[in-house]
C-alpha cells in the first residue's frame, strides 16, 4: 500500500517578530510571511468530520505567531528550524515543510527567505 500523504496547510500566514543580522534591523519588529504544509493522513478527519481527528491550524497559527513574537534570532533559517521543531514536537503531523519569507529585507525582492522540509523521524 502506497503512503498516504494528505496536506493540511496555512497559507502567508503574517507574523512580526524581531529577525536579522544588521544593526538596522535588530530595532523594532518586522513582517515574516509563513506557508505552511503539515503532512499527516486525513482519512479519519474525512470520515468522522470531527476535529480531534485532524490539526487544528488556528491553532498551529496561534503557536507559530507565539514563537515569532519572542524571536530574537538574527537567521531567518534559525527561527523556521525552532518552529518545524515545535511543530512536530506539539502536533500529530509526520512532517512539515516551511516556506519562511522576509519581504522587506532586500529592497529589490519582493522578499527573501528559506524553505525547509522537516520530518518526525529527524526531529
Amino acid at each position: 500500500m502506497a503512503a498516504v500523504a494528505d496536506v493540511v496547510f496555512i497559507d502567508g500566514l503574517r507574523v512580526q517578530a524581531l529577525i536579522g543580522v544588521y544593526q538596522a534591523e535588530r530595532g523594532a519588529a518586522q513582517p515574516l510571511l509563513f506557508d505552511v504544509e503539515m503532512t499527516l493522513d486525513t482519512r479519519s478527519a474525512g470520515g468522522s468530520d470531527a476535529l480531534a481527528d485532524t490539526v487544528d491550524y488556528a491553532v498551529v497559527a496561534q503557536a507559530i505567531q507565539a514563537t515569532c513574537a519572542q524571536s530574537g534570532f538574527a537567521l531567518v533559517e534559525a527561527l523556521a528550524e525552532t518552529v518545524a521543531a515545535q511543530l512536530l514536537r506539539d502536533f500529530p503531523i509526520q512532517a512539515v515543510l516551511l516556506r519562511v519569507t522576509k519581504p522587506q529585507a532586500v529592497p529589490a525582492a519582493r522578499g527573501v527567505g528559506v524553505r525547509i522540509v522537516r520530518t518526525r523521524d529527524a526531529a
